[in-house]
C-alpha cells in the first residue's frame, strides 16, 4: 500500500488520501493559490468483496466516497488558538516542530468534513513530506522562499481571500484566521482517491504497558493519557468537547534541518526531513511497541517494522502523528 500512488474512487477498499502553507515570519503573505475475467467455475458467493475502507483510518466505508480531495488544514497549537475548532470532526493529525521548539498541527479531513475549523496558520516546509499527493491544504500563506518550494512540489492550496476562508472578529490577528472546509470542499471536484497513509490492519500484537506518553519538541510538550479506550490529550487547547478521538499514537523520530530564513522574532525556521529512517513508537490500547519507520524519499510511502523486523501495521482507527525531532526532542512513557 503506498500513499503516494493512486487509484480509482470504486476501488477505495484499498485508498486513502490528498493536499496543500505560511511562515509565522509569512502569515501577513496571501499568495494565489496556486478487470479480469471470472473464471466461470467459481461461484461469485465464494470470493466476496472486501469492504471499502477509508484511507486515513483503516475503517469500513459506510456510504458513498467523497467527490472532493483530502484536505489538510494548518492549526496554530500554542495557548493562543485556544480554543481550537474542528480537531474532533479530523480522520488524522500530524504535529511537527516549528520555530522557538513550538508545533503547528496539519489536520487531515476527509471522511467528515466539519463546518469550521482553526485557528489556520502558515505551512513550512516540512509540509512537503507530509502532505499526501493531490491533496489540497488550507493555510494563511508561507514565507517566498517556502512558497517557491511548495509550488515546486505541486501542491495546491487554499488561503484567505478564497471562499469560505474568513476573519473571525471575536479574537486578535493572526490567531483569527478560519476556514469552513465543507465550504471550500465543494468547489474542488474530481480526482482520485488516494491510497492509505499507514498500513492499517484489525490486528495489533501488544508490547509494554504504557497508559500515558509525553512527546517534547524543545519548547512545547505534548501529553497522552489512555483512558476509555482512546488517548485524551491532557495539555490540549482543542474546544471542550472538540478534541481529536485518538485511537493510537504514532511517534516517528525525525532529523532537523534548516529550512533558510528566520521568522520576524529572529528565530531559525526548522525544516523536519521526513524521510529516511529512524526509531519509532506505537502506542494503542495502553501499550506500546517499538520498532522503526523508512520512507522513501519525501512522497515515499510510510513502513514500520518492529524491533524484529517485522512489518509493524497500525489497528484501524485515528492516529495522531508526533513528528518528533531527534536529537533536541525526546519521547518519554509510563504504566
Amino acid at each position: 500500500m503506498h500513499p503516494r500512488l493512486r487509484t480509482s474512487v470504486a476501488a477505495l477498499a484499498v485508498t486513502a488520501l490528498l493536499t496543500g502553507l505560511a511562515a509565522c515570519g509569512g502569515d501577513d503573505e496571501t499568495p494565489e493559490s496556486s478487470s479480469s475475467s471470472a473464471d466461470p467455475t467459481t461461484e461469485a458467493s465464494e470470493t466476496p468483496e472486501e469492504p471499502a475502507l477509508w484511507p486515513l483510518t483503516g475503517l469500513e466505508v459506510e456510504g458513498k466516497a467523497p467527490a472532493h480531495p483530502v484536505l489538510v488544514t494548518k492549526v496554530d497549537n500554542t495557548s493562543s488558538s485556544s480554543p481550537q475548532i474542528g480537531l474532533g470532526s479530523a480522520d488524522m493529525v500530524v504535529e511537527e516542530l516549528v520555530e522557538g521548539g513550538m508545533t503547528r498541527l496539519a489536520a487531515f479531513y476527509y471522511s467528515k468534513i466539519p463546518s469550521v475549523v482553526g485557528p489556520v496558520r502558515s505551512m513550512r516546509a516540512s509540509d512537503i513530506g507530509i502532505v499526501p499527493t493531490g491533496a489540497h491544504v488550507i493555510t494563511s500563506g508561507a514565507a517566498a522562499i517556502t512558497l517557491a518550494r511548495i509550488n515546486k512540489a505541486g501542491i495546491p492550496f487554499v488561503t484567505e481571500g478564497a471562499k469560505g476562508v474568513y476573519r473571525e472578529t471575536s479574537r486578535s490577528a493572526p490567531y483569527n484566521l478560519f476556514s469552513h472546509p465543507d465550504v471550500i470542499a465543494k468547489g474542488i471536484k474530481g480526482g482520485e482517491a488516494p491510497k492509505p497513509y499507514l498500513d492499517f490492519s484489525t490486528d495489533f500484537t501488544g508490547g509494554k504497558k504504557a497508559n500515558t506518553l509525553t512527546a517534547s519538541f524543545g519548547g512545547h510538550t505534548t501529553s497522552w493519557a489512555f483512558h476509555g479506550g482512546k488517548y485524551v490529550n491532557t495539555d490540549s487547547y482543542a474546544a471542550e468537547g472538540d478534541q481529536f478521538p485518538a485511537t493510537s499514537i504514532l511517534v516517528m523520530r525525525v532529523a532537523i534541518g534548516d529550512a533558510g530564513y528566520r521568522d520576524p522574532a529572529g528565530y531559525l525556521v526548522p525544516e523536519t526531513k521526513f524521510e529516511g529512517t529512524g526509531p519509532a513508537q506505537l502506542f494503542h490500547d495502553g501499550q506500546v511497541v517499538q520498532g522503526t519507520w523508512s520512507k522513501n524519499g519525501l512522497t515515499g510511502a510510510i513502513k514500520l517494522k518492529n524491533k524484529l523486523g517485522d512489518e509493524l501495521t497500525v489497528p484501524a482507527g485515528h492516529v495522531w502523528i508526533e513528528l518528533v525531532p531527534q536529537g533536541t526532542g525526546n519521547v518519554t512513557w509510563a504504566k
